[in-house]
């Protein structure tokens, strides 16, 4: 098939804001009654699911301090749960395990998801935390936990398998996917700001609106599009701060113990919901029995029979290389600077031993292979979805991407002329006006 010349809409980007894109413009267009073919592409450098949502952990969850972000995920839970087996979509459930430093972070979210009607139920008290996980798992032994939430939707997904899943939904309904494409520039329309062609290593396409969906690569297409590097934030207490960089990236830690995942199972034998558990509790090394931090922290974990093992991760790290200076190709396991090291799998199955009896003196179990990935934040660690340029749309997640399945259909309605309520506190002026998101004491900069 030729390299299209012109379409309507152009999606960049082949991971799970791209595809969702799509999906929803293709649709729109046949409800109307209108012809799909040749109007709408995906662009993709390398493939689908090939950047970070093909390194994803796949949890879908419902865990936010942040109200705006609980809706909008309240959302996007509804569509992975449209399909499950197109999305090879797991419901099992998600638990916000925690100290008594976060109770009543966590007991604010429950309050709150109760008030939208989204399942869940609220253990308080250490003894009753204590209890209801030992009701889970038989050798469960973490310290310090004085509440226990637990979502009865969400659970997660095998990354690639729901990508290439969501990819025959747009392409059944026309949509083009070309990958092996690099998108180098754009072309604006003669005295206006506006994108009237998009500039490929393949040719030349014009088009009538670009969406952006590219996850950690958002930072050169945003360079691409003139759009500012550095600006004024104003806080919640109405304190301006001048010059901050709109982008900076933040190192992922994920990682996989290299067991059967059936040794994960709940009492009963089923599949356990997904576990984060964030502690105060002196964390001691299962190694050699020394300290490895005083201070707080965090992981979560699942068994995946698509990762062969348990998997999960830890909190992220700050990347001290210059936002511009950062080298986001190759990505993921492939990068020779950002991935996992010896220092997280230690902290991680240390961590996991911390909490179930069954994993003490596992170190030697964990994956060697590389793992991992870097993740493009906003300066407030919250996504930015909004347009610009009278016809570019950017989705940029800040690194909250993979569970965010709704976002890519909202924008789509958007492009078509219906404004989304979900949305609004993601519009990029926020940062001038000041009406930023609530932030809570968990160790994690997204929650």
């Amino acid at each position: 098939m030729a390299f299209p010349e012109h379409v309507d809409y152009i999606v960049i980007g082949a991971g799970i804001h791209g595809l969702s894109s799509a999906w929803r413009l293709a649709e729109r267009l046949v409800e109307a009654g209108e012809e799909v073919e040749g109007r709408i592409v995906v662009l993709d450098k390398s493939g689908i699911a090939s950047g970070a949502t093909g390194i994803a952990c796949g949890v879908v969850r419902n865990n936010y301090f942040q109200p705006a972000m609980r809706n909008l995920m309240a959302h996007s839970v509804s569509v992975w749960e449209s399909d499950p087996d197109a999305f090879s979509y797991h419901p099992v459930g998600y638990m916000q395990i925690s100290c008594e430093t976060m109770h009543s972070d966590v007991a604010q979210i429950f309050e709150e998801q109760r008030a939208i009607g989204y399942e869940s139920v609220f253990i308080e008290g250490e003894e009753a935390s204590t209890s209801y996980m030992r009701g889970l798992f038989n050798d469960w032994q973490a310290q310090g936990i004085t509440s226990v939430l637990h979502e009865k939707r969400g659970g997660f997904a095998n990354n690639t398998s729901s990508m290439y899943g969501l990819a025959k939904k747009a392409e059944d309904l026309g949509v083009r996917i070309i990958s092996g494409v690099e998108v180098k520039g754009f072309t604006a329309e003669s005295g206006s700001r506006a994108v009237r062609a998009v500039e490929t290593d393949k040719g030349t396409i014009g088009c009538k609106h670009v969406i952006v969906g590219a996850g950690p690569w958002v930072r050169d297409f945003w360079n691409m599009l003139d759009l500012p590097k550095q600006i004024s934030v104003k806080g919640r207490d109405g304190e301006v701060h001048d010059n901050v960089d709109m982008w900076r990236y933040w190192q992922l830690e994920e990682g996989v113990l290299d067991v059967d995942p059936g040794i994960l199972l709940t009492n009963d034998g089923k599949l356990p919901p997904v576990i984060h558990v964030d502690t105060d509790a002196p964390l001691i090394s299962d190694v050699d029995g020394s300290v490895i931090t005083e201070d707080m922290w965090g992981i979560y974990y699942k068994p995946d029979w698509h990762f062969r093992g348990i998997q999960g991760g830890a909190a992220p790290y700050k990347v001290p290389t210059p936002v511009d200076d950062v080298a986001i190709d190759p990505y993921g396991p492939s990068s020779p600077e950002f991935v996992s090291g010896p220092e997280f799998a230690h902290m991680w199955v240390s961590a996991l031993a911390h909490c179930h009896k069954r994993f003490e003196g596992m170190m030697p179990k964990y994956h060697k292979e590389p793992s991992g990935g870097i993740g493009c934040f906003t300066p407030d660690s919250f996504p930015v979805l909004d347009h610009f340029h009278d016809n570019v749309s950017i989705i940029a997640d800040s690194n909250h991407g993979y569970k965010m399945l709704g976002v890519g259909r909202l924008i789509a309605d958007e492009v078509m002329g219906e404004k989304q309520e979900l949305l609004n506190p993601f519009r990029f002026d926020r940062y001038e006006t000041g009406e930023l998101h609530p932030v809570s004491n968990s160790p994690f900069p997204w929650s």
